[in-house]
Protein backbone atom coordinates (compact mmCIF):
# COMPACT_ATOMS: atom_id res chain seq x y z
CA UNK A 1 0.00 0.00 0.00
CA UNK A 2 1.61 3.46 -1.13
CA UNK A 3 2.40 5.94 1.95
CA UNK A 4 2.01 9.35 2.25
CA UNK A 5 5.42 10.69 4.61
CA UNK A 6 4.29 13.27 7.23
CA UNK A 7 5.68 16.31 6.87
CA UNK A 8 7.55 15.35 10.29
CA UNK A 9 9.17 12.95 8.71
CA UNK A 10 10.70 14.78 5.47
CA UNK A 11 13.97 15.77 7.60
CA UNK A 12 14.74 12.52 8.61
CA UNK A 13 14.67 11.79 4.12
CA UNK A 14 16.38 14.92 3.40
CA UNK A 15 19.12 13.58 4.00
CA UNK A 16 18.80 11.45 1.46
CA UNK A 17 16.95 13.06 -0.84
CA UNK A 18 18.06 15.26 -3.54
CA UNK A 19 16.70 19.25 -3.64
CA UNK A 20 15.46 20.95 -6.98
CA UNK A 21 18.52 23.23 -6.68
CA UNK A 22 21.15 20.67 -6.65
CA UNK A 23 19.29 18.58 -9.63
CA UNK A 24 18.57 21.45 -12.18
CA UNK A 25 21.13 23.11 -14.23
CA UNK A 26 23.14 26.29 -13.16
CA UNK A 27 22.33 28.25 -16.16
CA UNK A 28 19.61 28.48 -18.65
CA UNK A 29 22.11 27.68 -21.16
CA UNK A 30 23.30 24.37 -19.72
CA UNK A 31 19.75 24.07 -19.21
CA UNK A 32 18.38 24.19 -23.10
CA UNK A 33 21.22 21.93 -23.85
CA UNK A 34 20.70 18.97 -21.90
CA UNK A 35 20.06 16.08 -23.36
CA UNK A 36 18.33 13.06 -22.81
CA UNK A 37 19.28 10.66 -20.80
CA UNK A 38 21.85 13.07 -18.86
CA UNK A 39 24.78 12.50 -16.39
CA UNK A 40 25.77 15.00 -13.47
CA UNK A 41 28.14 12.86 -12.66
CA UNK A 42 29.92 15.36 -10.26
CA UNK A 43 26.58 15.69 -8.24
CA UNK A 44 25.91 11.06 -8.70
CA UNK A 45 22.38 12.09 -10.39
CA UNK A 46 20.55 10.58 -13.32
CA UNK A 47 18.80 13.01 -14.99
CA UNK A 48 16.36 13.27 -17.70
CA UNK A 49 13.70 15.29 -18.86
CA UNK A 50 9.98 14.03 -18.86
CA UNK A 51 7.28 14.90 -21.80
CA UNK A 52 4.71 14.92 -18.85
CA UNK A 53 3.97 16.69 -16.01
CA UNK A 54 5.40 15.85 -12.34
CA UNK A 55 2.45 14.45 -11.21
CA UNK A 56 1.43 12.52 -14.66
CA UNK A 57 5.14 11.08 -14.72
CA UNK A 58 4.91 9.46 -11.04
CA UNK A 59 1.82 8.15 -12.12
CA UNK A 60 3.87 7.04 -15.14
CA UNK A 61 6.65 5.85 -13.09
CA UNK A 62 4.41 3.93 -9.79
CA UNK A 63 2.88 1.79 -12.61
CA UNK A 64 6.00 0.78 -14.36
CA UNK A 65 7.50 -0.07 -11.09
CA UNK A 66 4.30 -1.85 -10.26
CA UNK A 67 4.45 -3.91 -13.34
CA UNK A 68 7.88 -5.00 -12.79
CA UNK A 69 7.18 -6.36 -9.55
CA UNK A 70 8.98 -4.29 -7.27
CA UNK A 71 7.63 -2.64 -4.29
CA UNK A 72 6.55 1.19 -4.05
CA UNK A 73 6.99 2.01 -0.46
CA UNK A 74 6.11 5.85 -0.01
CA UNK A 75 5.60 8.93 -2.46
CA UNK A 76 6.75 12.23 -1.13
CA UNK A 77 4.36 15.38 -2.69
CA UNK A 78 7.09 18.23 -1.40
CA UNK A 79 4.54 20.83 -2.99
CA UNK A 80 1.68 19.38 -1.08
CA UNK A 81 3.71 19.18 2.12
CA UNK A 82 4.74 23.36 1.71
CA UNK A 83 1.13 23.90 0.90
CA UNK A 84 0.66 22.72 4.36
CA UNK A 85 2.45 24.85 6.23
CA UNK A 86 1.96 28.06 3.60
CA UNK A 87 5.10 27.85 1.64
CA UNK A 88 5.54 27.16 -1.85
CA UNK A 89 7.61 24.87 -3.83
CA UNK A 90 7.17 24.09 -7.87
CA UNK A 91 5.84 20.59 -8.40
CA UNK A 92 8.78 18.26 -6.49
CA UNK A 93 7.94 14.46 -5.80
CA UNK A 94 9.84 11.55 -4.66
CA UNK A 95 8.90 7.85 -5.17
CA UNK A 96 10.76 5.64 -2.68
CA UNK A 97 10.18 1.70 -4.43
CA UNK A 98 12.90 -1.39 -4.09
CA UNK A 99 13.08 -4.82 -4.28
CA UNK A 100 14.92 -6.89 -1.43
CA UNK A 101 16.29 -9.27 -3.86
CA UNK A 102 18.08 -6.52 -5.79
CA UNK A 103 18.48 -4.25 -2.45
CA UNK A 104 19.49 -7.07 -0.23
CA UNK A 105 22.91 -8.25 -2.33
CA UNK A 106 24.36 -4.97 -2.16
CA UNK A 107 23.94 -4.58 1.56
CA UNK A 108 25.47 -7.38 1.82
CA UNK A 109 28.34 -6.46 -0.30
CA UNK A 110 28.83 -2.81 2.41
CA UNK A 111 26.24 -2.46 4.82
CA UNK A 112 26.29 1.39 4.68
CA UNK A 113 24.19 1.18 1.23
CA UNK A 114 21.60 0.57 3.54
CA UNK A 115 20.91 4.71 3.94
CA UNK A 116 20.46 5.20 0.43
CA UNK A 117 18.08 2.26 -0.15
CA UNK A 118 15.14 1.95 -0.82
CA UNK A 119 15.64 3.58 -4.00
CA UNK A 120 14.39 7.38 -5.15
CA UNK A 121 13.55 9.53 -7.79
CA UNK A 122 13.32 12.92 -8.03
CA UNK A 123 10.45 14.23 -10.35
CA UNK A 124 10.61 18.41 -10.55
CA UNK A 125 9.25 21.03 -12.44
CA UNK A 126 11.88 23.78 -13.21
CA UNK A 127 11.18 27.83 -13.53
CA UNK A 128 10.54 27.19 -17.47
CA UNK A 129 8.03 24.56 -16.65
CA UNK A 130 10.08 21.52 -17.71
CA UNK A 131 10.01 18.43 -15.78
CA UNK A 132 13.20 16.78 -15.01
CA UNK A 133 13.16 13.29 -13.51
CA UNK A 134 16.18 11.87 -11.40
CA UNK A 135 18.35 9.38 -9.81
CA UNK A 136 20.93 8.02 -8.28
CA UNK A 137 23.68 7.14 -10.30
CA UNK A 138 24.45 3.24 -9.36
CA UNK A 139 27.95 4.36 -10.13
CA UNK A 140 27.77 7.22 -7.63
CA UNK A 141 26.54 4.74 -5.11
CA UNK A 142 29.54 2.37 -5.71
CA UNK A 143 32.39 4.42 -5.24
CA UNK A 144 30.23 6.16 -2.24
CA UNK A 145 29.67 3.17 -0.64
CA UNK A 146 33.04 1.49 -1.80
CA UNK A 147 31.29 -1.49 -2.68
CA UNK A 148 33.48 -4.43 -3.75
CA UNK A 149 32.03 -7.58 -5.87
CA UNK A 150 28.80 -6.44 -6.62
CA UNK A 151 29.47 -5.12 -10.30
CA UNK A 152 26.73 -7.80 -12.03
CA UNK A 153 23.91 -6.48 -8.92
CA UNK A 154 24.99 -2.31 -9.91
CA UNK A 155 24.74 -3.36 -13.45
CA UNK A 156 21.32 -5.47 -13.34
CA UNK A 157 20.08 -2.07 -11.15
CA UNK A 158 21.66 0.45 -13.69
CA UNK A 159 19.79 -1.22 -16.71
CA UNK A 160 16.46 -1.36 -14.31
CA UNK A 161 16.76 2.45 -13.32
CA UNK A 162 17.19 3.26 -16.87
CA UNK A 163 14.86 1.59 -18.20
CA UNK A 164 11.74 2.42 -16.03
CA UNK A 165 12.89 5.96 -15.96
CA UNK A 166 12.35 6.25 -19.69
CA UNK A 167 9.47 4.37 -19.58
CA UNK A 168 7.88 7.04 -17.09
CA UNK A 169 9.05 9.98 -19.69
CA UNK A 170 8.17 8.05 -22.93
CA UNK A 171 5.43 10.19 -25.13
Amino acid sequence: MLKIIPIAALALLATSCASVENILPNNANHATTMTTPATHAKKGLITMQSNHSVSDTADKLIKVIENKGMTVFAQVDHQKNAAGVNLSLRPTQVVMFGNPKAGTPLMNCEQSIAIDLPQKVLITEDAQQRVWLSYNDPQYLKNRHNLQGCDTQLANIAKALDDISQAAIAK
